[in-house]
């Protein structure tokens, strides 16, 4: 494993390497992991985030924990908990660690042997995603190229909330895989993107990815979407999802389902990108069972930015009297929901389409 086109890698001494990205996109800083606790850390307080990235981390943090304690099968499963248990709302996180804890249980392993394995899984799950981000960019850019056939367009304007690129998943990422399909494929691609707040994912992460990659882009602030829409300057809205019910309800970066909601209004295409790991199987209701985040206030009353000399600071925007509530996700019904872009393809939004496609899984 490299860093190109990823938030993680492995360094030569087996520990873990992120890129920090409660630093972009003002300043370029990596951490480095290695064990249990640190992994924890860095998903809890978002150094990394990101469904699919955050699920690579807990592989590879279920990895260092075996290294951590010699390959002590009864001293690792405690700390893999912490890590499954770090953050509620993206199941990738709890499909990873799983299916790592699984191989500590069935393979018979233990010691250097296991630790080894996990290490072999780990990288295996990260490399596993690359191929799905390809797939699933392919499908995307087929539905533009569709759209854009159908229309008579010769430029295609793409909105897209929060960041699913790939800081987020690795390579491609999932919403924004799509995109990087259609500049390869020479489609002239402009692309709204949400700042996102209160943490500006797409201000800071999607606007950084993007401008690293030459591809055109407008950051805009989050309530100019519906209006844009209203004046037909969107052709079609892609978000990425932290868990997806067998219903199609997905749980994404909170205002996502206002999106939708205005995409719907005004008869724009509304489209969940996501890898298989990221449906909640056992979930029909997404909206009453999927686990919502409620994360710290300051998130909401302080921001982060650069002063007039250029140096990253960060300002307290809200009186420190008033209370701030901070809802992490909101969950979009499947009703609002054009399809679901998965590695497998485009998927309705049903529970009949969901087990036809991934009988195998569930």
């Amino acid at each position: 494993m490299d860093g190109t086109y990823r938030a993680l890698w492995l360094t030569e001494h087996g520990d873990l390497e992120v890129i920090d990205q409660t630093k972009l996109p003002f300043e370029y800083e990596t951490k480095m992991l290695t064990n249990a606790d640190e992994s924890v850390r860095a998903i809890k307080d978002m150094t990394v985030r990101g469904a699919g990235v955050i699920g690579n981390v807990a592989a590879f943090g279920v990895y260092l924990a075996a290294r951590e304690v010699q390959g002590n099968i009864e001293a690792l499963r405690p700390l893999a908990q912490a890590i499954r248990d770090s953050r509620p709302t993206a199941v990738n996180l709890m499909w990873a660690v799983d299916r790592m804890m699984t191989l500590v249980e069935t393979s018979g392993l233990t010691g250097d042997a296991l630790v080894d394995a996990l290490r072999r899984e780990s990288i295996l799950i990260a490399d596993e995603d690359v191929l799905r981000t390809e797939k699933i960019g392919a499908f995307g850019a087929d539905i533009i190229e569709r759209i854009m056939e159908e229309k008579g367009l010769e430029r295609f304007n793409f909105l897209t909330h929060c960041n699913a690129g790939w800081l987020a998943i690795v390579d491609s990422g999932t919403a924004l895989a799509p995109v990087y399909e259609a500049q390869k494929r020479g489609i002239d691609i402009h692309v709204w993107v949400d700042e996102t707040r209160p943490r500006n994912q797409g201000a800071n992460l999607t606007a950084w990815e993007l401008s690293q990659a030459g591809v055109n882009h407008t950051v805009i602030a989050d309530n100019v979407g519906g209006h844009l829409m209203q004046h037909g300057m969107v052709d079609m809205v892609v978000t990425g999802a932290d868990r997806v019910a067998r219903s199609g309800d997905a749980a994404n970066k909170i205002g996502t389902y206002l999106k939708a909601l205005a995409a719907h209004d005004n008869g724009v295409p509304f489209y969940i990108a996501l890898p298989a790991s990221t449906f909640d199987f056992e979930v029909l209701d997404g909206v009453a069972e999927i686990p919502i985040e409620i994360r710290d206030e300051d998130e909401v009353k302080i921001i982060r930015g650069i002063d007039a000399e250029g140096r990253a600071t960060t300002l307290q925007i809200i009186q420190s009297a008033s209370p701030a509530l901070n809802y992490g996700f909101d969950v979009t019904p499947a009703r609002l929901i054009t399809g679901l872009i998965t590695e497998r393809g485009v998927c309705d939004p049903t529970v009949e389409a969901v087990e036809a496609m991934f009988e195998d899984l569930i």
